[in-house]
């Protein structure tokens, strides 16, 4: 049995397993080459936007702290003859009780507006965080305050917001043995 040769003397049959792939291989490749990009770059937008939703999380929880150790910071005691002091030496409200609803619109003096960085804006467009605080005496104990602080970024979902509570209580001395 003889074989055909071409002109290099290379089997006939020999001939197509050189060729290369077949059209058909090549577009099986690209189709799963480009399932795989596509998938990657969908993986992608994903852990950003989770990224910029954790960022503004923890911003808006450093932001919340901020304010939370300002206000713990204010004094909140008894003076020698046993009247109760606060300060109101800051410019601001003090530790004065709030309106019921500070925590959910502005209240001058129980809120302010933010830019990205932290820093008090006064006009509504430079704001990127809106901070509210609300100051709340206890009916049994008027001596001891609940202090929330809320920070919400405007334009972001609810579950990137940061809140904290803080109880204070008037130290020094008092007539009732407090």
């Amino acid at each position: 049995m003889r074989r055909a040769l071409d002109r290099r003397g290379v089997p006939a049959v020999a001939r197509g397993a050189e060729a290369g792939f077949s059209l058909l291989e090549v577009l099986c490749a690209t189709t799963i080459l480009t399932v795989a990009v596509v998938s990657l770059a969908q993986v992608m937008a994903l852990a950003t936007r989770a990224t910029l939703l954790a960022r503004t999380s923890t911003l808006a929880a450093l932001l919340a702290a901020q304010k939370m150790e300002q206000l713990r910071a204010l004094a909140w005691t008894f003076d020698a003859s046993g009247m109760p002091t606060s300060d109101t030496t800051t410019g601001g409200t003090g530790l004065s009780p709030s309106p019921p609803d500070a925590l959910v619109r502005d209240i001058p003096g129980y809120s302010d507006r933010l830019d990205a960085s932290g820093r008090t804006v006064l006009h509504d467009g430079a704001a990127v965080f809106v901070r509210r605080w609300s100051i709340t005496p206890l009916p049994a104990r008027p001596s001891t305050l609940v202090i929330q602080v809320s920070v919400v970024r405007l334009g972001f979902p609810a579950a990137t917001a940061a809140r904290l509570v803080a109880v204070r209580t008037r130290k020094g001395h008092h007539g009732d043995g407090f």
